[in-house]
């Protein structure tokens, strides 16, 4: 820990420097006009022939059901212009698809768009085949439809997005919720309602999306936003009565924005994450979510008023939408129950299997850094310090391990897949990305170090997300985690080690990757096999 606050307090030595090579060496490449943007061909401003958005619909399927789900364009007005957008059945978000624990459902899936694209469901632990990413089947070409074969073993809130293109697809809004309903009816404490919440953000400049159709951008930092949404909103509002308690599903849909969700002035409790309840109730004032994490929270509205519902990080608050409580009483008042911190005994039983895992010595080890080359490194000096380290280490920005908002916008913009590589390094073989070849046994618990390198060029936040399987955060930094949850994504800050216990219960071949849009298209990902 020593070793790494000094790594951290030299980093912040020398960001002044690098600040000033950055601006003077970026201002000499345009200048001298050997490094140009790459224009693309998507317009968002084109929308004649576009139906509008629609308003996202609540779909319940039952066992055995099928489902036609398109994906297409659609026009949405976003702060009074008109923006060529995309949907799945014409909406943004995508219909909210309601089904029971322990339901299997097909999903007739058409891409109606001019892009190759994927399905993939997210944190589903579904049979291999259908998961819809790139290590189980073949880009779906324009026109083409895809059965997907869906399994709901756990209960919780779920997504499905793409997995061709993530950046520029789900950017302008291909995501929808999986609502998988608890076989238990007192899995979930009792509430006068449910509502989901989908928090994401978009960048527009000069009235337009800003967006590269041919390949990725902005793969250094990842595509910060400057328009806030939820919903696909940027006035989400809700209205209730007095005495309402309702759980909200959150989920960051966003490329790469960290959401510290709160509600101003409101009493909140968290129950869920990824896959379901937590152990354990708490009570917070605010739940940080990286890109693809979910959070269950209950709210209480005891008292009429509006309350904002919020990002709130160290420097900035802003405010995503509002909830306006009226002053008519609810019928049914669910004051006690909210009262009370439950322990989930589901929840419970279902790690105990697990636990004689958490002390042993980790099965695999990773490290999460990044490559700079050609242009990238020109423009940040390139050249080494007297202790051997680069002076790249210095471009972290942020204290906390987390960078809130685009701190190297021009050096962002700038960046793309070629000059830009992020990484994950198996640390017993020096294998990277997809050159890593682990092969897990099924029903063998598997432990996982994640170590994100302070000391690389770029050190900043990564949301891993393994596909098909369920895991446990066990430990941060070697601190225990007393309170657990099954996870399928984790936001591993920049300078921290954490520890997984993976669920190693479906076989196949799948992928993990960092969920910052921008960052798996730059490479970082592997696969794995569970056999």
């Amino acid at each position: 820990m020593e070793t790494n606050s000094l790594n951290y307090m030299k980093n912040k030595l020398f960001g002044g420097i690098v600040s000033v090579v950055i601006i003077i060496g970026t201002a000499f490449f345009l200048q001298d006009n050997s490094f140009s943007i790459v224009r693309s061909e998507y317009v968002s401003t084109d929308t004649p022939g576009l139906s509008p958005a629609s308003v996202t619909q609540t779909v319940e399927l039952k066992d055995g059901d099928t489902y036609d789900l398109t994906a297409s364009y659609v026009k949405k007005n976003i702060n009074g212009t008109e923006y060529r957008m995309l949907a799945y059945n014409g909406s943004i978000p995508g219909p909210l698809i309601k089904i029971a624990q322990g339901a299997e459902v097909t999903i007739n899936f058409k891409n109606g768009i001019d892009m190759n694209t994927l399905l993939h469901s997210h944190g589903i632990r579904m049979d291999n085949a259908f998961d819809g990413s790139q290590s189980t089947q073949e880009a779906m070409k324009p026109g083409e439809v895809f059965s997907y074969k869906l399994k709901f073993p756990d209960a919780g809130m779920y997504w499905y997005h793409p997995h061709v293109r993530e950046d520029y697809q789900q950017e302008l809004g291909l995501y929808g919720n999986y609502l998988v309903v608890p076989k238990s009816a007192d899995y979930w404490s009792p509430v006068n309602r449910e509502a989901a919440l989908f928090l994401d953000d978009m960048l527009i400049e000069d009235g337009r999306i800003t967006l590269n159709k041919q390949e990725a951008s902005h793969t250094l930092m990842g595509r910060f936003g400057n328009v806030m949404l939820i919903n696909g909103e940027t006035e989400y509002s809700l209205s209730v009565k007095k005495g309402e308690v309702i759980r909200f599903y959150v989920t960051n849909s966003a490329n790469t924005r960290p959401f510290n969700f709160s509600i101003a002035r409101a009493k909140m409790k968290l129950v869920g994450a990824d896959g379901g309840a937590y152990e354990k109730d708490q009570w917070v004032n605010a739940v940080t979510l990286g890109p693809s994490e979910r959070a269950v929270v209950e709210v209480m509205f005891d008292t009429s008023g509006t309350f904002a519902i919020q990002n709130k990080t160290p420097n900035k608050t802003y405010t995503l939408g509002t909830i306006g409580v009226n002053t008519d009483s609810v019928e049914v008042s669910y004051t006690s129950e909210f009262n009370r911190l439950r322990t989930h005994g589901e929840t419970v039983a279902s790690i105990v299997p697990f636990r004689q895992y958490f002390d042993k010595a980790p099965n695999k080890q990773i490290k999460l850094s990044i490559d700079m080359g050609g242009n990238m490194m020109s423009m940040m000096g390139g050249h080494m310090m007297p202790d051997g380290t680069r002076m790249g280490g210095s471009m972290m920005s942020s204290e906390g391990g987390i960078e809130w908002e685009d701190e190297n916008e021009m050096m962002n913009q700038m960046s793309d897949a070629d000059a830009v590589k992020w990484k994950v390094r198996d640390q017993a073989t020096g294998k990277e990305n997809m050159d890593i070849d682990w092969t897990f046994k099924r029903g063998e618990p598997v432990k996982i170090r994640i170590f994100n390198d302070p000391n690389s060029m770029h050190p900043m936040q990564h949301p891993m997300h393994f596909h098909g399987q369920r895991f446990l955060v066990v430990a941060r930094d070697g601190v225990p985690q007393t309170n657990l949850a099954w996870k399928d994504t984790v936001l591993v800050k920049a300078g921290e080690t954490v520890d997984i216990i993976l669920d190693t219960s479906n076989p196949g071949i799948w992928m993990a990757h960092c969920h910052i849009a921008e960052h798996l298209e730059s490479g970082m990902m592997f696969s794995f096999k569970v056999e």
